[in-house]
């Protein structure tokens, strides 16, 4: 019987992203995090400051992973839809969390009070609870398997930060990283056939162009330490065999 795996996806939300005005940098964290939980993150979307578009992403990646991530959209100005939006895509109502006001009263009351924008805030889909963020007052939401984060990445952090342990999941993906002096297309029959022979295994090839030459690192990831070494070990020798270096860590 096959081990089970755990996904999540992330909607990325924000015209500043698809303008490039902004770089993104909370695919690659979420990531990370979600590596150490035991949870494969399985699909980004980048989309607008749209409610259509939020919602038809939102339904769409929450049907066919365990886990939905939103970075962007919570903050205090009218371009902050991503609360309505998600709201929308459960068929719930909008209403100020009690807790939520509570935790932004403190933080203003020496930052100017309370206002209207600053209490936009507090707003969440009905039903649903709170992320503690530590950072900037005003809360991540949850609600069921949907996680409603922040889009600045250092707030965003934080937010996970609280949550981690929490969620669950299977096991954490393992890693090694094997480098060679070869450009990757020359070996892209051999990758596929190593990777094919280690069941569990995924063999990621990641290409450089380095002080003049032409170069490639494998990531070979899998849950399984031993099945990890063999298919790593599989690759260093083939490359050898090869007439090529094989460098263990990545060059």
């Amino acid at each position: 019987m096959s081990e089970r795996i755990w996904t999540a996806a992330l909607v990325v939300i924000g015209d500043e992203i698809l303008s490039g005005r902004t770089q993104d940098r909370n695919i690659a964290q979420l990531a990370t995090w979600l590596n150490v939980q035991g949870i494969r993150l399985a699909e980004v979307r980048v989309v607008p400051d749209v409610q259509e578009a939020i919602v038809e992403a939102v339904n769409t990646l929450r049907a066919r992973n365990d886990y939905l991530f939103t970075t962007g959209g919570i903050g205090p100005t009218h371009d902050d839809i991503t609360v309505d939006a998600i709201a929308a895509a459960l068929g719930v109502g909008v209403t100020i969390h009690p807790a939520a006001r509570a935790v932004l009263e403190r933080y203003y009351e020496t930052r100017g009070g309370i206002t209207d924008a600053r209490l936009r805030m507090a707003r969440v889909p009905e039903g649903a609870e709170l992320i503690v963020n530590r950072v900037s007052g005003a809360p991540g939401i949850r609600h069921g398997n949907i996680f409603i984060l922040a889009g600045v990445p250092h707030i965003a952090a934080g937010m996970l930060d609280a949550l981690t342990g929490t969620l669950e999941g299977g096991r954490p993906v393992l890693s090694r990283t094997v480098g060679s002096w070869v450009a990757e297309s020359e070996i892209a029959d051999f990758l596929g056939t190593t990777e094919r022979a280690h069941e569990g295994v995924a063999i990621g090839s990641y290409p450089f162009f380095r002080d003049g030459r032409t170069g490639a690192n494998f990531v070979v990831r899998a849950t399984d330490r031993a099945t990890l070494d063999a298919c790593a070990e599989a690759l260093i020798a083939g490359l050898t065999s090869k007439g090529l270096e094989a460098v263990d860590g990545g060059i």
